[in-house]
This record gives C-alpha cells, structure tokens and sequence, in this order.
C-alpha cells in the first residue's frame, strides 16, 4: 500500500478531493493511505507561528524550516520510512507529465510540502526535499492545489485502482501521442455518425484507425511531441498525408 502524507496549513481543503471518486477508490481498496496533517502542529512556539519575515528585507513572509523539518521527521519515523520522496511544491520546480507520475505511482511513500507564503526557507529545498515539482508556468495562493493534482494523477496509475489495466496505458502522455478520439451510442446522432470503421468490428482496423489517429491529433495538436518519438515507416507516410492535406 502506498503512504501519502501532505503537509498543509489547509487540511479541510482535501476533503472533497481524496473523498470523491477513483481517490476514495483507492484508499477504501487499501491501494493508499492518505494522511493530511496540519504542520502548524510542529512549530515550536507558543504562537504556534510558522512564518517569518525575511532576512535581508523584502515582501511577503517566510516558511520557517523548523515546522517542515520535524514534521517530515515525525512522519518518517511513524511510517517506518528512511527514503521517503519528499516533494516540494513550487512554480520554479520541474514540470509535471505522465513519466513522472509512472515513476511516482512505484514509490512507497511520498510526502507533499504545499507552502502558502511568499517562499520558502531555502535550508527546506537544498536539505530536506528530493523532488522540487511544478504543474504549470503561473502562481497559485499555495501548493494544495498542486499537490492534488499530482496525487490523482499518481493514485489512478496504482494496480487495480481504475478496474482496467489497459485505461491508462491508453492514455494521452503513456503512449508519447495524443489519446484517439472516442465514440459511443448511439451511431448516429443528429446526422453526425460514428466512422464506420468503428462498428466494422474488423479489430485489425480499428486498431490501425486509432493509431492514425492518435498520430494525426499529436500532429494537430501537439506536434512538439512528436521531435521525442522515433516514428515507424507506416507513421511518417501518414504524417506527409496530414502535411499534405494542409497545403
């Protein structure tokens, strides 16, 4: 089972989100554990204070180290976990994808530090942390949003989580394309039908539709992924008919 501990100075707001869902799924399967802990708890003063004013002047206040660093310490030592990955939330972290979370999805124990000031203490990054991690090029009021983020895309990958092992290595990112496009009942609603290879039912078809498919929306799309694929014959000859169609 995989620990999940989140340091927050707003516990209440996971509530709804690891309630819901595949996430509430999961910890009911006893895929995972969640455990939100307010790290206000660990300050050391009677103010229970876990901000400071920086040194050397500036605007906007501080995460402290000590609160972080003992809470981290406590959860360790209560999870019988030496090597924990410990992320930090932050917008000057590495960016969020799909191979990232893979790899998290194979961790024991991760351990999200969400901060709601204007930084943090930089003995935090340089000697606590092992991930620095960010979900997009903008700012947020704090990292709670991030790291639900990060935990549904993670969570969902664990074994048995979403029922169907394939769903998610179907999806746009696993597979370095773009998802293909999807279709249901009826087959034709208000005169806009389902391509007829669909309900061929010649899989070997299908498949190959899929494949185009995929191909063609990561070229429409997203045609930066494409410069880290290395493209099979079949695929390039489809990808001079998508140019072609263009000119």
């Amino acid at each position: 089972m995989m620990n999940i501990d989140v340091l927050t100075l707003f516990p209440e707001m996971f509530e709804g989100v690891l309630g819901s869902s595949i996430l509430k799924k999961a910890a009911e399967q006893k895929a995972v554990h969640y455990n939100i802990v307010n790290f206000r708890e660990f300050a050391d003063n009677k103010h229970k204070t876990v901000d400071d004013y920086p040194y050397g002047g500036g605007a906007g206040m501080v995460l402290k180290p000590q609160p972080i660093f003992d809470a981290v310490d406590h959860l360790k030592e209560q999870a019988n976990s030496k090597k924990p990955r410990v992320i930090l939330l932050c917008p000057q972290g590495k960016p969020h994808h799909q191979k990232l979370a893979e790899e998290l999805a194979g961790e024991q124990h991760l351990i999200f530090i969400c901060g709601h000031y204007e930084g943090y203490d930089e003995r935090i990054r340089q000697n606590l942390i092992t991930d620095e991690i960010s979900i997009g090029d903008y700012v947020l009021t704090g990292g709670e949003l991030g790291a639900m983020v990060i935990i549904d895309s993670v969570v969902r990958l664990l074994p048995e989580v979403l029922g169907n092992e394939e769903s998610h290595r179907q999806d746009s990112f696993s597979t370095g394309f773009l998802e293909h496009p999807h279709y249901t009942r009826p087959a034709d609603f208000r005169g806009m039908k389902v391509p007829d290879v669909l309900i061929s039912g010649n899989h070997r078809l299908i498949d190959e539709w899929r494949a185009k498919e995929s191909l063609k929306r990561t070229y429409g799309r997203r045609p930066d992924l494409l410069q880290k694929i290395e493209l099979t014959d079949t695929q390039k000859k489809w990808l001079l008919e998508f140019e072609n169609e263009q000119k």
